[in-house]
């Protein structure tokens, strides 16, 4: 463990030690939580497969005042969710640590419900806001001290896809768990700029558009740009009146544009053009997106949009589509690394395996099905 890492577990130790309160799943009342935290502060995608399981904590405590725990750098998505009362902002690591825990700490949180969060940071800071009940799955983690739900151990391969192991934790205190769409709420406005951007960029409201996501929060996610370029250049050959939307973030913008260039005029960047707000509207745009697992990806199956998802590394299991499964298109190709470097991969491989051809042919199935 890292030094900074061995005093927060040496301190947490001494707090619980010193905690006479009764904090397991049998002493949680029936009624009577006034304030309850949720923890969903890592990626976009991550935050999205936490929506139905906050819904869920809603339903359970219509009455509460609730606080979010969501990532800075996407929450803007998520702080208008009528289902929650405040958002407070997670700066990674240990990056404003005790600021965050007196800003959850004032919410006096009765119970603490950790959806995705990363360690050793989550559960101390659910800890430290002194909420006496504190759920999450997987418990495994070094600080399951901390947890009203200590036993049974479950990892995550015992929890099915994720926005199921995130009602698991949910369901733990009662919560409904049927219910596994995941939701964003739009504002007017953002979709009305969304709209204009795109016609002033010559793309009319009937026209087809196909959307790319070359992107992924690491490389062994990523399909390659020379297979993107071929793919949006047999697309627009055949039919030439379609437009390649190409989004992603401004880290993104770069390898964007190096495709666009490639496809030729077709192709249109969004990439660092359009605020985050804005990336559910053109997603609904689209006919199509072409992407990895992705934060984009989960935003298309919320939003209705059909995806050709690209998988080799992750496992579509736990992260690709739940529902609507006929809308979508996910093709998996079996890891080639043992043991599989995953997030340190320096050359996706296995993605090697996803032809220009099968890519194309799943595209013209989906095209097919709505111009039906």
């Amino acid at each position: 463990m890292r030094p900074l890492d061995t005093l927060l577990y040496i301190y947490m130790r001494a707090r619980k030690a010193l905690d006479t309160r009764k904090t397991s799943i049998e002493d949680l009342p029936a009624s009577g939580i006034r304030n309850v935290l949720i923890v969903s502060s890592t990626a976009l995608g991550d935050t999205l497969l936490s929506t139905p399981a906050i819904r869920a904590i809603r339903k359970r405590y219509p009455r509460s005042h609730i606080v979010a725990l969501f990532n800075k750098d996407n929450m803007e998505l998520f702080e208008n969710n009528p289902w929650i009362d405040k958002a407070v902002p997670y700066y990674g690591g240990y990056k404003r640590f005790f600021a965050t825990a007196r800003a959850l700490k004032a919410a006096k949180p009765d119970v603490a419900f950790i959806l995705h969060g990363n360690e050793p940071q989550a559960t101390p800071l659910c800890y430290l806001s002194g909420a006496r009940f504190i759920f999450k799955l997987p418990n495994t983690s070094r600080f399951n001290f901390l947890l009203s739900n200590r036993t049974p151990l479950a990892g995550w391969e015992e929890l099915g896809h994720g926005i199921e192991a995130r009602l698991k934790c949910a369901a733990l205190a009662g919560c409904p768990t049927r219910d596994v769409r995941m939701e964003l709420f739009v504002d007017k406005a953002d979709t009305e700029a969304t709209e204009a951007f795109l016609q002033m960029n010559g793309l009319g409201k009937d026209d087809l558009a196909i959307g790319f996501q070359p992107g992924a929060s690491t490389v062994s996610r990523q399909w390659f740009p020379d297979r993107f370029i071929e793919l949006g250049r047999r697309i627009t050959a055949s039919r030439p009146q379609a437009r390649i939307i190409l989004t992603g973030s401004q880290d993104e913008a770069a390898l964007c544009e190096e495709i666009a260039r490639g496809i030729g005029a077709n192709a249109l960047v969004t990439a660092g053009r359009l605020p985050l707000k804005q990336l559910p509207p053109l997603i609904r745009r689209l006919q199509c997106l072409v992407t990895g697992d992705t934060g984009p990806m989960h935003v298309a199956i919320t939003a209705g949009t059909p995806v050709v998802a690209l998988y080799a590394v992750a496992d579509p299991g736990r992260t690709g589509p739940l529902y609507d499964r006929e809308r979508h298109i996910v093709i998996q190709k079996p890891r080639t690394c043992e043991p599989c470097l995953s997030k340190k991969c320096k050359y996706q491989q296995c993605m090697e395996a996803i032809t220009v051809d099968e890519v194309e042919a799943a595209v013209k199935t989906i095209i097919n099905r709505l111009l039906k």
